[in-house]
């Protein structure tokens, strides 16, 4: 009797285990983890410096990187002289370069920012030093300068705002009014208080976010700027559903529009009308230093906000060491729901944040570790791309570099899901293999 219940017993453990076992592989416990895989690293310039600070994909399937040159030589084949231009290159589905354009004059020209424009053109924006070549006009040291172009990169318009100081355009956005938003800094100093739709520089001082809103066809509609007496530096701006705004940066100014400073600079975030008007202000970071480089909207209504942080309180619930990677989720009203930090034991910092069609998020930046968050680091700084997804949980990581300083300034996922990232990069080794000057453009796509 006792022989028989024991052979029971161990048929029943027996179909317990097949049954687990099969259970388990079709339900398996841990997600299948995605290394991504590099299609190829590239690098553009001549015996200068070349510099890309943003891409933007293009509806024909492929992508335009733009950003500056110093060069006149190597690949750059039609600047004419001068300090820096802008330099936009566009490239096809199958990444082949299919044309280029520097756009400028004598003096110094930087662009930092491109959209593709609902016509199938482009509006490319950054900040001038000339009045003369391309740039019909310049009230003083740098302009905002913004130029319409259509498909092939012929200008349609070109537009100056600027007063007689260090005026420099950051970020565009195309508006629900087929108008546009222009974003950067405003030296309220030298301007007097120009800048704002009526002249205003009660207690301003210094640099200021400015906001110019244009029509459709680069005229001015209105200008208005915000800050303290302090340093006050707009990079990225996003339109919200009742077509305001919100205007992200850093701030280490504690008084005129900052009510809740935290300390040192921090993630200074904005709320304004459809016509400038300033709705709400928030500062969010610690005791350190926090600036705010990026913000996207999520598929829930919110925002998701990237920067860099070297604090370790206050809002900030961790610090991995020196600065971390910081995201921060905020409602509509500016309120925090989390955040969450990554990088290693050195400096690790974002530079742009762009949502995904799984939405979730890709955030470009740069690592100095190779511990924590960040693996493979090449050198002294390398460009890192992460992918995350909406709860802000890692889904992979990149860094590419060699072994000198290596930056990741934007990062896009075309229709296919790969993903292409700029920067710059001093190197000539490992992952980079060529360099061409002192700095060069970088592209590299992930697969």
């Amino acid at each position: 009797m006792l022989k028989k219940l024991h052979k029971i017993l161990c048929l029943l453990l027996l179909v317990f285990f097949f049954i687990n076992c099969s259970k388990n592989e079709d339900n398996p416990k841990s997600p299948i983890s995605f290394s991504p895989e590099i299609e190829f690293v590239r690098t553009y310039g001549g015996s200068k410096n070349e510099s890309a600070n943003a891409i933007v994909k293009t509806q024909d399937g492929g992508y335009a990187v733009f950003g500056y040159t110093q060069s006149n030589d190597g690949d750059i084949i039609d600047k004419q002289g001068g300090l820096f231009d802008y330099w936009l290159l566009k490239f096809d589905q199958t990444n082949n370069l299919q044309w280029q354009k520097t756009f400028g004059g004598s003096d110094d020209d930087r662009g930092t920012d491109i959209i593709e424009t609902t016509d199938g053109g482009f509006v490319i924006f950054g900040f001038s030093q000339s009045n003369n070549g391309n740039v019909t006009e310049n009230a003083g040291a740098s302009d905002f300068w913004v130029i319409k172009l259509n498909a092939s990169g012929v200008i349609s318009w070109q537009k100056s705002y600027g007063f007689s100081g260090a005026d420099d355009g950051i970020s565009v956005i195309q508006t629900n009014d087929s108008g546009y938003l222009l974003i950067g800094v405003l030296d309220v100093t030298a301007s007097g208080g120009l800048g704002n739709s009526k002249a205003f520089a009660s207690k301003h001082a210094g640099g200021d976010y400015w906001a110019v809103k244009l029509n459709a066809s680069g005229k001015k509609q209105w200008s208005k700027f915000y800050g303290g007496t302090f340093t006050d530096t707009p990079y990225d701006v996003i339109q919200t559903n009742d077509n305001g705004y919100i205007l992200v940066g850093s701030s280490d100014s504690n008084d005129v529009d900052i009510k809740n400073y935290k300390g040192s600079y921090d993630f200074w975030v904005i709320k304004i009308s459809e016509t400038g008007t300033l709705v709400w202000e928030k500062s969010f970071g610690g005791t350190e230093i926090d600036e705010a480089r990026g913000i996207t909207n999520s598929s829930d209504g919110n925002y998701i906000i990237v920067g860099d942080t070297r604090s370790d309180d206050l809002n900030v619930s961790q610090n991995n060491g020196a600065a971390d990677l910081w995201v921060v989720k905020i409602s509509p009203l500016g309120d925090i729901l989390w955040e969450k930090t990554f990088g290693g034991t050195s400096f690790d910092v974002a530079r742009s944040i762009s949502k995904t069609q799984d939405n979730g998020f890709l955030i470009s930046g740069s690592s100095r570790s190779n511990d924590g968050d960040v693996t493979n680091n090449n050198g002294q700084n390398d460009a890192w791309v992460l992918k995350i997804d909406a709860n802000a949980n890692i889904e992979w990581q990149k860094t590419i570099g060699g072994s000198a300083i290596d930056f990741a300034y934007d990062v896009v996922e075309l229709n296919d899901e790969s993903v292409v990232a700029v920067g710059e990069t001093n190197s000539s080794d490992i992952d980079i293999s060529e360099n061409k000057g002192f700095t060069d453009l970088l592209i590299f796509k992930i697969k």
